[in-house]
C-alpha cells in the first residue's frame, strides 16, 4: 500500500538520504519526492512511499524521527497518480476544452496540492457549486463567510460554516479566488496534514493563471 508521509527534514547535504535510508530499513520503497517548502534551515518534503503488505504506517513516523531533526507532520493513505499533473499540464488541457475549464481545474488540482478534492464555488446570494472532482463531499453549504476573497488563504476548518462532517474528518482547508472575488477555488484535505504557505501560493499562481485562460 502506498502512503504519503510528510516530514520536516534539516535543510543540509544527507538529511534527506539519512532519512532515505531509515525507510529502507523498514521496508519501505520511496516512490516519489517532492519539496513543499524550505525556510530557516528546514525542509518540509512530501514523500511517496509503498509499504509490504502487512506492514503498519506507524512504522514509518518511527523510522524518519529516528534520524536526528526530523519530525513526521503527517501520514496518511495515498492513492493519487505518480506521475501527477504538474501546472503547466493542467493549464494547457484546460486551454484545449475551456468549456470544461472549471470541471478540469477541479479534478486536476487535488493532485498538485496533494488534496483530498478540490470544489469551485460562486456565492450570489446563495452558494453555487460551479465544479467539484470526483472525491469532493456532497455537503451542501449555506454561506461562504470568507467571500469576496481577496487573496488565497488558509481557512479556519473550526468555523461555523464549515460542515460538521467537515471536522469531524480533521479536514483542512485553504481557498483562493478564481478571477473574481465572489468566485473560489476551494480546497481541502481530509485528516490534513495543515496546508503552508508555499502551497497556498501554488493555489493562487495556478488560479491565477487558470483565470487568464478561461477568460481569454
Amino acid at each position: 500500500m502506498s502512503f504519503l508521509i510528510r516530514v520536516q527534514i534539516p535543510d543540509s547535504p544527507g538529511s534527506l538520504g539519512s532519512v532515505a535510508s531509515a525507510l529502507g530499513m523498514v521496508g519501505a520503497d520511496i516512490l516519489s519526492v517532492d519539496v513543499v517548502e524550505r525556510s530557516s534551515g528546514i525542509a518540509v518534503d512530501d514523500m511517496v512511499v509503498e509499504l509490504p503488505a502487512g506492514s503498519l504506517p506507524d512504522a514509518l513516523i518511527t523510522a524518519a524521527e529516528s534520524v536526528d531533526g526530523v519530525e513526521v507532520d503527517a501520514v496518511r493513505p495515498y492513492a493519487g497518480v505518480l506521475d501527477t499533473h504538474r501546472e503547466l499540464e493542467l493549464v494547457e488541457e484546460i486551454a484545449a476544452s475551456p468549456r470544461t475549464g472549471l470541471e478540469i481545474l477541479a479534478e486536476g488540482v487535488p493532485r498538485i496540492v496533494r488534496s483530498g478534492w478540490a470544489l469551485v464555488l460562486w456565492q450570489n446570494g446563495g452558494v453555487e457549486r460551479l465544479a467539484a472532482s470526483t472525491a469532493a463531499p456532497e455537503t451542501p453549504l449555506q454561506g461562504l463567510p470568507w467571500l469576496p476573497l481577496e487573496r488565497a488563504t488558509i481557512l479556519d476548518a473550526e468555523e461555523q460554516w464549515v460542515p460538521p462532517t467537515w471536522r469531524e474528518l480533521g479536514t483542512e482547508l485553504a481557498a483562493t479566488p478564481l478571477g473574481k472575488p465572489d468566485r473560489a477555488l476551494l480546497v481541502g484535505r481530509p485528516g490534513g496534514p495543515m496546508f503552508r504557505a508555499a502551497e497556498v501560493a501554488r493555489l493562487a499562481h495556478l488560479a491565477g493563471i487558470v483565470a487568464v485562460v478561461l477568460e481569454g
